[in-house]
């Protein structure tokens, strides 16, 4: 097992984490802000010593993103029927539109601005998860990953989806699982690789 699929392992975890968190709020109009809070945090984070500094830390990383890590594991091995088809649908298309995301520079550079300015919007709020913050972080999402060709549909209770609230936590975290898909790439990660280096990818995040 190389440093490298160790570090892979922190970013498809992250991935999974966000899909998951996704797929339960649009159904429910719930989730733990424990698990995503760690997920808002990596959007602003944008020159760490390491990956697990994205995250935490090297000892906050682990359960920051256990969630990710435990639905991975499930998705990658024998219990995929165990995950829900809406996360695994969510964690493709985050890595399917982030590739699409990487060869769009004025995208790119929109989405850069946008996070300079949620930085400074931080500095007004007590916390990260204030629905003010969340709206900004939609707001980026919109004004960026929305206006792409490609688009993640979504599905849940329409009802919960239409109040605003809810819509902007679900654009908030998919742009966090977008950060996470931008490491994967940036770590070596290929979609491929969920099915063909699954094994190696399995023992990583066993190991962690």
């Amino acid at each position: 097992m190389s440093q490298q699929e160790k570090e892979q392992t922190i970013a498809l975890s992250a991935i999974f984490q966000a899909a998951e968190l996704v797929a339960t709020l649009a159904k429910t109009g719930k989730l733990d802000k424990d698990y995503l809070k760690p997920l808002i945090d990596s959007i602003l984070v944008v020159n760490p010593d390491s990956t697990e500094d994205i995250y935490g830390g090297q000892w906050d990383c682990k359960s920051n993103l256990a969630l990710g890590r435990r639905v991975a594991r499930q998705a990658l091995g024998k219990e995929r029927a165990s995950v829900n088809p809406d996360t695994l649908r969510y964690a493709l298309s985050l890595i399917h539109l982030e590739s699409k995301l990487a060869k769009e520079d004025a995208i790119l550079s929109a989405l850069g601005k946008g996070i300079q300015q949620l930085d400074r919007q931080k500095a007004h709020y007590d916390d990260v998860l204030h629905e003010n913050m969340m709206a900004a972080i939609s707001g980026v999402y919109q004004d960026t990953l929305s206006t792409m060709a490609f688009r993640i549909q979504v599905q849940g209770d329409s009802r919960l989806l239409q109040q605003p609230a809810i819509s902007n936590q679900v654009r908030a975290t998919l742009l966090t699982g977008i950060r996470a898909a931008m490491l994967w790439r940036q770590l070596g990660g290929k979609r491929w690789h969920l099915i063909f280096k699954r094994k190696a990818l399995l023992n990583a995040l066993d190991a962690r």
